[in-house]
């Protein structure tokens, strides 16, 4: 059973930073996308970036400006998205998923949460400006 465990959300104060973690189980790692997407209230779902622990590659969306860098300890299965920075707007709950790891998906990952097949329950991100 494939299992993804978000954690590392919180209430922080705009300027501040958090890292969220994704923790994997029952799915090979390498063989995977691993995407970050947050939802707003009242927004629709958005990828915030992906990455693709087979070559090291990452996708950010153009709002992340720099602000988030995501990476992976493929020992541990976890997936990693350092947040900077942070601003009111980022108030969100951020969810990891995953994907089979395609050329099509690492290059459209971030607009593909529909086809993303394993999705983590979320972590809280709240940010008081």
């Amino acid at each position: 059973e494939v299992q993804l465990v978000e954690s590392g959300g919180g209430l922080v104060q705009a300027g501040g930073s958090l890292r969220l973690s994704c923790a994997a189980s029952g799915l090979t790692f390498d063989d995977h996308v691993i995407g970050w997407f947050r939802q707003a209230p009242g927004k629709e779902r958005e990828g915030v970036s992906c990455i693709s622990s087979s070559d090291g590659s990452t996708y950010y969306a153009d709002f992340v400006e720099g602000r988030f860098t995501t990476s992976t300890d493929n020992a541990k299965n976890t997936v990693y998205l350092q947040i900077n920075g942070l601003k009111a707007e980022d108030t969100a709950v951020y969810y990891c998923a995953a994907e089979q790891n395609t050329a099509f998906m690492r290059l459209n990952c971030l607009d593909s949460y529909d086809d993303m097949d394993y999705w983590g329950e979320g972590t809280l991100v709240s940010v008081s400006s």
